[in-house]
């Protein structure tokens, strides 16, 4: 059990934002086409973090020409360079997956100020 302890804390990123659910992130993402790599920006609200340690995982929403799209992300992965905070939202509740079912203004989160 110390040696998957040892592996785990090794491979936790130092520099991670704090960000919480609600908040409005951009999210650089490392893609890979054949031999080519490049970053890609994934803009939207966090409507989910999950788990902690090594496994954590944020899950990120976005309406792209009209229809909701959903990217789940493991925080200390490799292949996400960067989490930048666009604005904090000011929400109420660990999970806000009733953002699905709204649709235009009604699907919008608060901003905190201060």
């Amino acid at each position: 059990m110390d040696a998957l302890n040892l592996i785990s804390a090794a491979s936790i990123k130092e520099s991670v934002p704090k960000f919480s659910v609600g908040d409005t992130v951009k999210v650089y993402v490392k893609i890979k086409e054949g031999e080519k790599e490049r970053i890609q920006i994934f803009e939207g609200t966090v409507i989910a973090k999950k788990h902690g340690g090594v496994s954590e995982t944020f899950t990120v929403r976005r309406v792209a020409h009209g229809v909701g799209v959903e990217r789940v992300f493991p925080l200390h992965s490799p292949n996400v360079v960067n989490v930048e905070v666009t604005r904090f939202g000011k929400v109420r509740r660990g999970k806000l997956y009733y953002l699905r079912k709204r649709v235009g203004k009604a699907a919008k989160v608060k901003e905190r100020i201060g």
